[in-house]
């Protein structure tokens, strides 16, 4: 039996910059306006180290890549793994070789 995740909740740039704005103004901690805003308190930090890494850039895109990019990046990714095994088994039979030549 296959239980189906639950689909990613987005969030508005606006809602992003008032979340941090609320965090970094106000005497409350973190956890208790993260509670009160519906989302993990780690989002928070997450958010404002986004934000002052990237500036105004930051929180441009929709968040996680789309379903057709995801699944060939995650092909990609097979398959970069499966090669570097078949270039380290190359290299351990090449070394193997080379002891038997000498």
């Amino acid at each position: 039996m296959t239980r189906r995740r639950k689909p990613y909740k987005t969030y508005t740039k606006e809602f992003k910059q008032e979340a941090i704005r609320l965090m970094e103004e106000s005497d409350r901690p973190a956890a208790e306006i993260a509670m009160e805003l519906g989302i993990r308190r780690n989002q928070l930090y997450k958010w404002k180290a986004q934000l002052q890494s990237k500036g105004e850039l930051a929180f441009a895109g929709r968040g996680r890549p789309e379903k057709e990019n995801q699944s060939e990046l995650t092909a990609l990714r097979q398959e970069n793994e499966r090669l570097k095994e078949e270039l380290e088994i190359i290299k351990k039979a090449a070394a193997y070789f080379a002891r038997e030549l000498k």
